[in-house]
C-alpha cells in the first residue's frame, strides 16, 4: 500500500467529516443560542414580552379594572334585591297581614285539646268572651275562646286525607277526584267568607271581627266533618248520620255563642232583649252564619260514606 496515497485519501474523508459536523452544528444552533431576529427594537435577549390580558397575573391594570366592576355589580344587585323584598312585603301585607298571622298560630297542645273539646261539646261552657291585655287580645294558647288558624288548617288537610281514604275503600280513588274534592272544599270556604263579608257590609255592622277571624270560625266545621266521616267508615252509615248530627248541633251552638259577642250589641251580649231593626238584622245574620255550617258539613261529606 502506498502511504502517500493513503494520506491523500485520508484528507478528503476528514474534510467530509468536518462538513457533516458543521452541518450538524448549524442545525442544532437553536438549542445553544436564542433566535433574536423576531424581537423588536429595544428588546433584550433572554426576556419575553408579557402578553396583556385580564387574567394575566402580575399586571397591575387587571385588578384595577375587574375588582371595582364586580363590586359595583354586587352592590347594585343586593340593593335591587332588598328593594324588591321591601316592595313585596308592603304589597303582600296590604292583602295578607303576615305579621298578624303569627297570633293565630300561637297555640300549644293544651289549647288544641281544649278547643277540640269545646267544638264537639260546647254546651257546658259559660264564659265566651275573649281575654284582652292592654287592648290587645291574648294569644290563643292562653285563652280557649280566641280564634286560631292552626285547627282549621290541620282540619282541612285531615279532611282531604280522610276523603282519600273513604274514596279508596269504595274503589273510587284517583288523584284527579281527590284534587276536585280538595279544591271544591276550599272554594266553598272562600265563598262563605266572602258572602259573610258582603253581608256585614250591607248591614253596616261595626265590629272588630276581621277576615281572618271569619276564616277561622268557618274552618272549625272541618272537625265535625272528620268525626262524621270516620264514624261512617268504621261503623256504617247510621253512625255517620248520628255523629254528624251531633257535630252539626255543636258547631251551631258554638257559632251562635261566639258571634253574638262580635255582631250583636252589648245589651244582647249581656243577655238582654234585642230591640231595634238594626239589632234584629244582626241577630238574623248571626243565626244565618251558624245555620250555614251544618249545610256545608253535610254537602261536603254525604257522598263519602256509602
Amino acid at each position: 500500500m502506498d502511504y502517500s496515497s493513503t494520506q491523500t485519501g485520508f484528507r478528503p474523508q476528514t474534510s467530509n467529516m468536518r462538513l457533516r459536523n458543521s452541518s450538524t452544528d448549524g442545525s442544532d444552533g437553536s438549542q445553544l443560542f436564542e433566535d433574536t431576529s423576531s424581537m423588536g427594537p429595544g428588546s433584550q435577549p433572554g426576556y419575553r414580552t408579557p402578553q396583556s390580558g385580564p387574567h394575566t397575573p402580575g399586571v397591575p391594570g387587571s385588578s384595577i379594572l375587574s375588582d371595582p366592576m364586580s363590586n359595583l355589580a354586587m352592590a347594585y344587585g343586593s340593593s335591587l334585591a332588598s328593594q324588591g323584598k321591601e316592595m313585596m312585603d308592603k304589597n303582600l301585607d296590604r292583602f295578607i297581614p303576615i305579621s298578624k298571622l303569627k297570633y293565630y298560630f300561637a297555640v300549644d297542645t293544651l289549647y288544641v285539646g281544649r278547643k277540640l273539646g269545646l267544638l264537639v261539646f260546647p254546651y257546658m261552657h259559660e264564659n265566651w268572651e275573649v281575654s284582652y291585655q292592654q287592648d290587645t287580645p291574648v294569644a290563643p294558647r292562653f285563652d280557649v275562646n280566641a280564634p286560631d288558624l292552626y285547627i282549621p288548617a290541620m282540619g282541612f288537610i285531615t279532611y282531604v286525607l280522610v276523603s282519600g281514604l273513604a274514596l279508596g275503600t269504595q274503589n273510587r280513588f284517583s288523584p284527579e277526584l281527590l284534587g276536585v274534592q280538595a279544591s271544591s272544599a276550599f272554594v266553598w270556604l272562600i265563598m262563605e267568607v266572602l258572602v259573610v263579608l258582603l253581608s256585614l257590609y250591607l248591614v253596616t255592622v261595626n265590629t272588630d271581627l276581621t277576615t281572618i277571624d271569619l276564616l277561622a270560625f268557618s274552618g272549625y266545621k272541618y272537625v265535625g266533618m272528620i268525626v262524621g266521616v270516620l264514624a261512617g267508615l268504621l261503623f256504617g252509615r247510621l253512625a255517620y248520620y248520628l255523629s254528624l248530627l251531633w257535630c252539626c248541633a255543636a258547631i251551631f251552638v258554638f257559632m251562635i255563642r261566639t258571634l253574638r259577642l262580635k255582631l250583636l250589641s252589648e245589651a244582647a251580649a249581656e243577655g238582654r232583649l234585642v230591640r231595634g231593626a238594626r239589632n234584629q238584622l244582626r241577630m238574623y245574620l248571626t243565626m244565618s252564619i251558624a245555620a250555614a255550617q251544618p249545610v256545608f258539613m253535610y254537602w261536603l261529606t254525604y257522598h263519602l260514606v256509602r
